[in-house]
């Protein structure tokens, strides 16, 4: 169990930097408003991502020892073919990014949703060292394109673009050959019901997806449609910066969906969430402290004269920072024991904040108001998680506080586990 989250951990790490590494690039040589326009371009893959992922997403990880690679494979592929027709015929009628990149994002969003099949095949399989290195690879070469587009034709959102079409292309090829390699024979191919698993499992997981997407960016169309494209590029930073307290749980949480979908035992299932929830929540709580000590001009040095006045916002953001991060890992737990409705019904909580709180925030108080709406948000979505999840295991309340046999307890999960 402790290696896949080390190896996950470390990857995460080593992806985040060279995201804001990327960011810092961006925000120095593109400004606040080139900034602004690709979290809109990032946002519009993502929403797209969502329709496909009906299929093609985490429902795959819970299915694939269920069901085996082959007969879940085909149909993730079609139908991602068809939702980018699909996303490409609405952006026509009603686009949700900048007119001219919607043939861009569409195209982003389709290769993406091939490596995201085969990502969450191989998670399926417990094959984390491997997806760990495709994620890590497809970074680099995003990183390292962009900075080769940006010196060889000049500063432009389209290097950006260019380097996701390289990144992602890659990506793809990459963990394509990895599927077939674990794919089994092909007499394994035909399961009765195995369609109908894919999109009752994957429908429920998608509608959780899209309702904890508004919830997360909701407020980036509010904030361009009150405060403009360069107020949206510094929140984009600041969201950047305080996601990355969840490199950890999210690290985390992958691989406990992972051992939790491929295992029975709701006594071991609960140990092992217990402790990796206390986990993730301190690991965050660092993560907050290290990003709220540092001086707001460190921000304004790094990510560009136009981004400013981080500080206040990711102080308002921390406390649903640490509720996030305690969902990584309680989101992970519920679908991967079959109650997957209660992360919708949780996004669906949290969105319902965003909505009330945005509206009544974002327009008068800009930013910070934005910062306050995202943090009653993700309280509320986890709040629910916490109750469904107790209520379900059986788990008291003192029981979530850190205490002295909490490291008798990880040793304890620990050797339990290593060999599994």
């Amino acid at each position: 169990m402790i290696r896949p989250v080390i190896g996950t951990v470390a990857a995460r790490v080593a992806i985040t930097a060279m995201n804001l590494l990327m960011i810092m690039a961006a925000g120095q040589l593109l400004g606040a408003e080139g900034l602004g326009t690709i979290s809109l371009m990032v946002l519009g893959i993502t929403f797209t991502l969502l329709l496909s992922h009906v299929v093609g997403g985490g429902g795959l990880v819970y299915l694939v020892p269920r069901y085996g690679v082959r007969a879940l494979l085909r149909p993730s592929y079609l139908w991602a073919i068809l939702c980018a027709i699909v996303a490409w015929s609405i952006q026509q009628v009603m686009p949700i990014v900048p007119l001219e990149m919607v043939d861009h994002v569409v195209a982003l969003a389709f290769l993406q949703s091939l490596v995201s099949i085969h990502i969450n095949i191989l998670l399926g399989k417990e094959r984390i060292g491997q997806l760990n290195l495709v994620l890590v690879a497809q970074s680099a070469v995003q990183l390292l394109g962009f900075v080769f587009l940006m010196r060889m034709n000049g500063p432009s959102v389209l290097a950006y673009v260019h380097a996701l079409y390289l990144a992602y292309g890659v990506a793809a090829v990459a963990s394509g050959g990895l599927v077939v390699a674990h794919s089994g024979p092909r007499t394994s191919a035909a399961k009765p019901g195995a369609l109908r698993a894919v999109f009752k499992q994957g429908g429920l997981a998608q509608g959780a997806n899209l309702l904890q997407l508004l919830n997360y960016r909701l407020a980036y169309y509010l904030i361009e449609h009150f405060r403009g494209r360069s107020a949206l590029g510094i929140f984009s930073v600041t969201t950047q910066l305080a996601e990355s307290t969840w490199l950890i749980p999210k690290s985390i949480g992958g691989v406990l969906y992972s051992k939790v979908s491929n295992l029975a035992g709701s006594e071991r299932q609960r140990d092992l969430t217990v402790i990796l929830l206390k986990v993730s929540v301190g690991m965050a709580l660092i993560g907050c402290l290290v990003l709220i000590v540092l001086p707001d001009g460190l921000y304004t040095t790094v990510f560009g004269p136009e981004v400013v006045g981080l500080h206040p916002l990711l102080l308002a953001m921390s406390p649903g920072l640490l509720a996030m991060a305690a969902s990584q890992v309680l989101s992970h737990y519920l679908s991967g024991t079959g109650r997957i409705k209660h992360n919708t019904v949780a996004s669906g909580l949290g969105l319902l904040v965003t909505i009330v709180f945005g509206f009544l925030l974002i327009p008068g108080y800009g930013l910070m108001g934005a910062a306050i709406t995202a943090s009653a948000a993700y309280c509320t979505a986890v709040a629910h998680q916490l109750r469904v999840f107790m209520r379900s295991s059986g788990t008291r309340p003192r029981e979530l506080w850190p205490h002295a046999r909490d490291g008798v307890r990880a040793r304890e999960v620990w050797r339990r586990w290593r060999n599994r």
